[in-house]
């Protein structure tokens, strides 16, 4: 068993890498398949914790230092990596370069989107002249912009670098063990992100920080992304989601 997972997927060819590319594809891996899908696990999943008593306690910030933290790590792990191959003199041709830029493209679009998103506003953050306004508190269009672009950019990211690290490990002719690793992996993610969905955890932004107070302006509209959804609050519970943590 331990010879066939350590045989090169392609028996017919040797598993033989340069140093830089060998560093290339590590880093890749980390960026694409732990630091980035552990980010989007946060942001989606993670905005009301589970012992959270929501909505009397709200803005929860915890997931978005997880997310913010991640993000960043796994952006500087891809750009390494892209430095790696581009000094190395290895940049490969065909699909797998067509994907790998692709997903560099996708990810400055989720730092720039990330950049421009606009201000918060709310009663956490009120604007300098003590209104409450804001682009996020009011969902204003440059706010529902970056949420439709940030959310589907980034979702869409991660589906062409599943093919990107797919194409990099035939190229390289990693053994067994590698891919079945990163199948194993994946499926895992899957599966919790199936659990947690199905649990409702997918909270929408707007109301893990405000609450579902209709007086809120944002929970007048629809929320923005697949399967986001929307709490309610007991009646004896509705002023709570006001008052800031």
């Amino acid at each position: 068993m331990l010879d066939w997972l350590a045989t090169p997927i392609d028996p017919a060819r040797v598993h033989d890498v340069a140093a830089a590319v060998a560093w290339h594809g590590r880093l890749m891996v980390l960026a694409w398949a732990v630091l980035l899908p552990a980010g989007v696990i946060m942001a989606r999943f993670w905005k009301v914790t589970p012992a959270q008593k929501w909505p009397n306690q709200l803005d929860n910030t915890t997931w978005w230092h997880a997310h913010i933290g991640l993000q960043y790590a796994g952006g500087l792990a891809a750009l390494l990596a892209l430095a790696l191959v581009i000094a190395g003199g290895a940049m490969p041709r065909g699909l797998h370069a067509l994907l790998g830029w692709c997903v560099v493209g996708l990810l400055a679009v989720q730092f720039l989107s990330g950049w421009l998103r606009g201000t918060k506003g709310g009663p956490t953050a009120p604007a300098p002249d003590g209104s409450l306004r804001g682009d996020h508190y009011d969902m204003t269009p440059r706010r529902r912009a970056f949420e439709s672009i940030h959310k589907s950019a980034g979702y869409f990211a991660l589906g062409i670098a599943l093919g990107s690290l797919a194409t990099g490990l035939w190229l390289a002719n990693a053994p067994r063990w590698m891919w079945l690793v990163l199948a194993i992996w994946f499926v895992a993610l899957a599966g919790l992100a199936l659990v947690w969905q199905r649990q409702g955890r997918a909270v929408d932004t707007y109301q893990a920080i405000w609450g579902p107070d209709p007086a809120h302006p944002g929970n007048r509209m629809q929320p923005i992304g697949w399967g986001v959804q929307r709490r309610h609050a007991s009646p004896t519970r509705a002023a709570d989601d006001r008052t800031p943590p």
